[in-house]
């Protein structure tokens, strides 16, 4: 009974860190790829290396906040620390909804001019 409850457990545990650590691997890589591309940081691999270091120390804060926010607001209720999570995950969205908005429209200027290319090369005028 106990191999099973192991293993069970050591199968969710893996399922939880992919699941946490995949999402912040992917935003943490986002950001600091955006942030590469801007004008102020191109060819400055110094400057570029503090600003990937800044975004993982907050990531970092904020992995280290979570419980302890958590752990001040379970005396008053579980349902009150869901409600902080639900209110972090939401100002997460919002703050990446900027970038999001911006590779979606990068996305659609790259297909159109893919668009307008392909239709130059098959109707020739």
């Amino acid at each position: 009974m106990t191999t099973i409850f192991f293993s069970t457990f050591l199968v969710m545990l893996i399922i939880c860190g992919a699941l946490v650590n995949g999402p912040y691997a992917l935003i943490t890589t986002a950001v600091s790829a955006d942030l590469g591309t801007h004008k102020s940081l191109r060819g400055n691999a110094k400057a570029l290396s503090t600003v990937a270091a800044i975004i993982d120390g907050t990531g970092s804060i904020g992995a280290a906040l979570g419980p302890l926010l958590a752990g001040l607001i379970s005396p008053t209720g579980w349902n009150n620390v869901f409600y902080m999570l639900i209110s972090a995950d939401i100002l997460a969205c919002l703050f990446l909804s900027r970038l999001v908005y911006k590779e979606i429209q990068a996305w659609r200027r790259s297909e159109n001019r893919n668009r307008g290319s392909c239709l130059a090369l098959t109707h020739p005028r």
